[in-house]
């Protein structure tokens, strides 16, 4: 009787660490930003999986660096703003990148000039019809 709890106890517990692995635990997380295509954001598991989301860069609004105070500690992280497609002038929704690795705020200020950079490129360059 006591054997077979312990079997099951080890076989849930192997289970719920599969689960872990393929669908929380993220390794590694990436920013590719192509000015006249769009942003897409791949996170790596630790299972091997990848998650890849794109957006159009004429979704884009804003990238920005945000700020939050979680357990009387401010944390950094960067954000994509999206456009609203009703009122060019507001935002209708913020993606928070790299939440899992949680990059130092200097890391962030670098991605984020790097960013802007080629925000402001797509700009100035004459959008053709």
């Amino acid at each position: 009787q006591n054997s077979m709890v312990l079997s099951a106890a080890i076989f849930i517990t192997l289970i719920g660490l599969i689960i872990y692995l393929h669908f929380v635990k993220i390794d590694q997380e990436s920013l590719l930003v192509i000015g006249s295509l769009g942003i897409q954001v791949t996170s790596s598991y630790a299972s091997g999986r990848e998650s890849t989301t794109f957006i159009e860069m004429g979704q884009v609004k804003d990238v920005v660096i945000n700020e939050a105070i979680h357990m009387q500690k401010v944390i950094y992280y960067l954000c994509i703003l999206l456009q609203d497609p009703e009122d060019p002038q507001g935002v209708s929704e913020v993606v928070p990148l790299f939440q899992s690795s949680k990059p130092r705020l200097d890391c962030l200020i670098e991605v984020y000039k790097s960013c802007q950079e080629i925000l402001e490129q797509r700009k100035t360059v004459p959008q053709s019809s």
